[in-house]
């Protein structure tokens, strides 16, 4: 399996704008063929150890079956849509890959 994980910093961080990104997550990137695991939400505010980061407001994971799933969902009309739609509002994303077991 592989892992696809992707943490947003926005420009708007109000309450809106993070329901808004997490709504379009939600509708674009869900039921994607070769899905295992979808799941989307906010930083939890209250874990606040050294080594927690502190430096997103929405995690996205998806974990496919295969690389080849996960190599189609990258070219997909619906995650190139959620990109478009939503690009302009964020400041930072970081993206971790990673072969799961």
């Amino acid at each position: 399996m592989l892992g696809h994980m992707v943490y947003f910093t926005l420009k708007d961080s109000s309450d809106e704008a993070i329901q808004r990104l997490l709504a379009s997550a939600k509708e674009h990137l869900t039921g994607h063929p070769g899905t295992a695991f979808f799941g989307v939400g906010t930083r939890t505010p209250d874990l606040l150890r050294e080594v927690n980061d502190k430096e997103f407001h929405v995690a996205l994971q998806v974990v496919f079956e295969s690389r080849q799933a996960q190599d189609a969902y990258q070219v997909h009309e619906r995650h190139e849509k959620f990109i478009a739609t939503n690009r302009d509002n964020w400041a930072k994303v970081r993206v971790f890959d990673a072969d799961l077991f």
